[in-house]
């Protein structure tokens, strides 16, 4: 009996230990394989706007005779435009690093939300520029509490989908919506919409449609479901029944809310 109990003891030890093992073979798969899509999505979307960088600063620099000084300040503009687009990829990359690792920290303050929509706005002016930007909430909207800043980021990446997979002339619509303790905003487009089972995998960490489909979107946004959990809100995305997608958040809306003022903030940017 002792001997049996013993055999059985080291099976079972060495069905443990090659349990073990497959275990750490399928961590180090997954590892190599996040690894393999974070280069992959890295590169691409820094090799765009390097590109754009070089291509201006190098034509600063071997054509300086020839510019004249307007072709000079729009080189100058677009590399500058194009840096300010990096940085935000990069900060965007760190997010997601802090989230994960539970060190970003959101200071939530009182805010009236046309002010971050509108620098929002303006951070991607030149963009926005070629489409009708229509801006609509409330009168009389209360405040809400969330962290400017990275409710900003929030909206600059959600109009810089929005303008990718949209042509010139088609408008993108803010919209913002108070109900059931919650503030809803909105955007949308008249893009090709998401396509199926889109709606379920956009926000995914590195998500990118098939290479092929390049009219399916990938909006890069693995951060952003972090920052809105983090304000206690949701973030999902739809295509719209007569066209282009919708992108929609939700932030709490709790506590006594401090005075307004009683005007609506209706505009075309």
């Amino acid at each position: 009996m002792l001997e049996t109990f013993a055999n059985q003891t080291a099976l079972a030890l060495e069905r443990a230990r090659l349990a073990q093992d497959a275990a750490h073979a399928q961590i180090k798969l997954e590892t190599e394989r996040t690894r393999n899509t974070l280069l992959s999505s890295v590169s691409h979307d820094l090799r765009t706007p390097l590109a754009v960088i070089t291509g201006a600063t190098s034509s600063l620099i071997q054509r300086e005779a020839t510019l004249t000084a307007a072709d000079r300040r729009e080189l100058a503009h677009v590399a500058f435009e194009e840096s300010e687009r990096l940085n935000r990829f990069v900060g965007n990359l760190l997010d997601m690093t802090r989230l994960e690792s539970g060190s970003i920290h959101v200071h939530k303050e009182w805010q009236l939300i046309e002010e971050v929509i509108g620098t929002a706005l303006n951070r991607v002016h030149s963009e926005t520029a070629p489409h009708p930007m229509h801006v609509t909430i409330p009168p009389n909207f209360p405040l809400v509490q969330f962290d400017e800043s990275l409710i900003e980021q929030v909206l600059i990446n959600l109009l810089e989908n929005a303008l990718k997979y949209t042509a010139s002339g088609t408008p993108i619509t803010i919209a913002v919506h108070a109900a059931d303790k919650e503030v809803l905003v909105e955007i949308a487009d008249r893009g090709p919409g998401l396509q199926p089972g889109d709606e379920d995998r956009i926000f995914d960490k590195f998500y990118r449609s098939h290479p092929a489909a390049s009219e399916r979107r990938g909006t890069r946004s693995g951060h952003l479901p972090g920052i809105i959990q983090a304000h206690g809100g949701r973030i999902w995305a739809e295509t719209r029944p007569d066209g282009g997608a919708v992108f929609r958040f939700t932030l709490p809306l709790t506590g006594e809310q401090p005075p307004v003022l009683e005007e609506e903030y209706d505009t075309n940017v």
